[in-house]
């Protein structure tokens, strides 16, 4: 089987890795870190003229109307340079629910925007999918509109966006949430209490108190199973980013090796750490081979193909996100904990990423529900 991507799918890659490589260095991501706003809208701006924010946006919206293995390489290239702006949940999932669950009146109002950089919207998604946690929020008919009223706690870059993707359960109604609905972040009732996740990127536990919002602010289509694809997309996309930053972490971790001299010469001359970098690189691999099966199955509209294939790749990401980050920062000695040194980093990236979109055992327990007899 061919896995060679083709010219124009690599030219897409290298582009996003020379930007990133170029303008968003280990510093510079630390003035950015250290900025007031916590991202950089300098960047987010650079990332819309790169066509990176319309790739998950179709073509007759303004986009690129990429796929799977488009999206693959940028969110490599992104978990790579540790970038921090709202990639995941805005050019991705956002993105997504609306251009698949939104009117065509909605669909021409946000996602031009999203493509342009000029709308940051975010997905804000219980327990029900591995995102979050609490009861979610419930929505019912105030007049003619509708009221919500709930909590979403670790609503991912909630904190800068313009847009509010807010999924709701109709009434008493219980199970995934069936109704999803766009609400400004200044809407009045919406509470955001920010702060920063441990991998250095801004997130918010969100409130809704009374939320009046109108009809128009609804989206339509079989939310139940549009929801589920699009996070399930996001999921690839996470381990995707993920991937990329285990490739960096081992990198860095040979690099260090090759130059860390003690006992007469480089310490990755010793054998035994020679092993380690080994075992690194062969769960780099077996995760590897997982998130590329899962570029396959990502979009496929039948859960029971989709969801083992995504849910068998986070395992593997899980696994060799605790294991390479750890080995990385052992071999890297009292430096490998420092804020000084880019490893620190990309450990507090993998332990993030190992612990979004629900555990390994979540997922061990989903993928032996997909494969038991019905």
């Amino acid at each position: 089987m061919d896995f060679a991507f083709t010219s124009e799918q690599q030219l897409l890659a290298d582009t996003a890795r020379r930007y990133i490589s170029e303008q968003y260095g280990f510093e510079r991501r630390k003035q950015i870190l250290s900025s007031a706003a916590g991202f950089s809208r300098d960047v987010w701006k650079d990332f819309a003229e790169l066509g990176i924010l319309g790739l998950n946006v179709p073509e007759q919206d303004g986009g690129l109307d990429g796929g799977p293995i488009e999206t693959l390489l940028l969110a490599t290239a992104i978990g790579e340079g540790l970038v921090v702006e709202p990639y995941l949940s805005s050019a991705v999932l956002a993105s997504r629910a609306i251009a698949r669950l939104g009117s065509q009146a909605q669909r021409g109002a946000w996602l031009p925007k999203l493509a342009a950089g000029e709308l940051i919207a975010v997905l804000a998604v219980d327990a029900a999918y591995g995102l979050g946690g609490g009861d979610g929020v419930r929505a019912v008919v105030n007049g003619d509109g509708w009221q919500l009223d709930g909590r979403v706690p670790v609503v991912y870059h909630a904190p800068v966006a313009d847009l509010l993707l807010v999924a709701a359960r109709l009434g008493a109604a219980s199970g995934p949430p069936n109704a999803l609905f766009a609400v400004p972040t200044r809407t009045a009732g919406v509470v955001l209490t920010p702060y920063v996740t441990v991998d250095a990127q801004l997130a918010a536990d969100l409130e809704c108190r009374a939320v009046r919002v109108d009809t128009a602010s609804r989206l339509g289509g079989e939310v139940e199973a549009g929801l589920a694809a699009v996070v399930d997309f996001g999921l690839f996309a996470l381990c995707a980013e993920a991937l990329g930053a285990l490739d960096r972490c081992l990198a860095l971790t040979v690099e260090y090796t090759r130059t860390r001299n003690q006992f007469g010469g480089p310490i990755g001359r010793f054998q035994a750490l020679q092993h380690r970098m080994v075992d690194m690189l062969t769960r780099i691999e077996q995760a590897r081979s997982l998130v590329y099966l899962a570029a396959t199955r990502c979009d496929d509209a039948d859960a029971g193909v989709r969801e083992p294939a995504l849910s068998a790749a986070k395992v593997l990401i899980a696994d060799a996100a605790r294991f390479v980050g750890q080995q990385a920062v052992q071999l890297h000695g009292g430096m490998g904990v420092s804020d000084e040194v880019a490893i620190s980093h990309y450990f507090k990236r993998l332990v993030a990423a190992e612990l979004r979109f629900g555990s390994a055992d979540a997922h061990l327990a989903r993928y032996a529900r997909q494969l038991a007899p019905a």
